[in-house]
């Protein structure tokens, strides 16, 4: 039986999920894209290559990587508590999870965070391949701060490798231009976060950017009141970006790659 590492898993899964939702949102799209497709995926296709080549850079291991580190030396809670493990699975994914609802918040309410943040909000459409869309910089502070929740709790290697599993999964799933049925889409969101609802988030209008923060549990928008159902213009009337920047800019590289630099009115 070959023996598959960590990143193998996650890239496998990540390639094959990609190619199964980019064929759904083909054969049933929820919105016309306005732009050009290639040449937005071209920018955001490389986009996620540097930011994977950034991080094998900077960090020898990625959280999974931590998660271990943390076992080998006892550090974090549930290295130093005896638990079942499918107990502290359940709440390192569960704490994980809203550590990464948190962040994307504080990406959009702290001035500087949100200046890198940007980039991500700049495509002026929402596909699948928005949810690879991140700015290096910001790809390695997440990755930080995923650090530091996982050696706080001692995470199992496990659950951090389930975990990130599902919320590239996830983002993929609610970046995606799929039409659900409405009625499906109703149900689903009560647990995880839809393309209908996440779309929302990336509205031009300032309150419907400012909610809707989830990237996989659907539970904490509503907890906090950061949850709007639907877009005041409806999906197919919605502008999807930043008002500043509705041109072809957004779909060049080196223009994406500069956004944290640039003056925002």
């Amino acid at each position: 039986m070959p023996e598959f590492s960590e990143p193998q898993i996650r890239f496998g899964v990540f390639i094959g999920l990609f190619i199964i939702l980019a064929i759904i949102e083909f054969l049933a799209p929820r919105r016309e894209l306005e732009h050009v497709k290639a040449k937005r995926w071209f920018t955001n296709w490389a986009i996620v290559i540097i930011d994977s080549f950034v991080l094998r850079l900077i960090f020898t291991g990625a959280a999974v990587g931590v998660a271990f580190w943390a076992q080998t030396n006892g550090y974090g809670l549930f290295n130093v508590i005896n638990v079942p493990q499918i107990i502290s699975v359940t709440i390192c994914f569960i704490i994980l999870d809203f550590a990464i609802w948190f962040s994307h918040l504080a990406s959009h309410k702290v001035p500087i965070l949100w200046t890198i943040h940007r980039m991500h909000h700049s495509d002026v459409d929402i596909d699948v391949s928005t949810a690879i869309r991140f700015h290096p910089i910001e790809i390695v502070l997440s990755m930080v701060w995923k650090m530091l929740i996982v050696v706080l709790l001692g995470a199992p290697a496990i659950s951090v490798l389930i975990f990130e599993i599902i919320l590239n999964g996830a983002a993929m799933f609610n970046h995606s231009n799929i039409k659900l049925p409405l009625a499906l889409d109703r149900i689903i969101r009560i647990f995880i976060v839809t393309p209908d609802m996440h779309r929302v988030h990336h509205s031009v209008v300032h309150k419907e950017t400012d909610s809707n923060y989830g990237f996989n549990l659907a539970i904490w928008d509503r907890l906090f009141g950061t949850y709007i159902a639907q877009p005041e213009a409806g999906h197919d009337g919605m502008k999807i970006g930043l008002n500043e920047w509705q041109d072809e800019r957004p779909t060049n590289l080196f223009w994406a790659l500069k956004v944290p630099f640039i003056k925002q009115k």
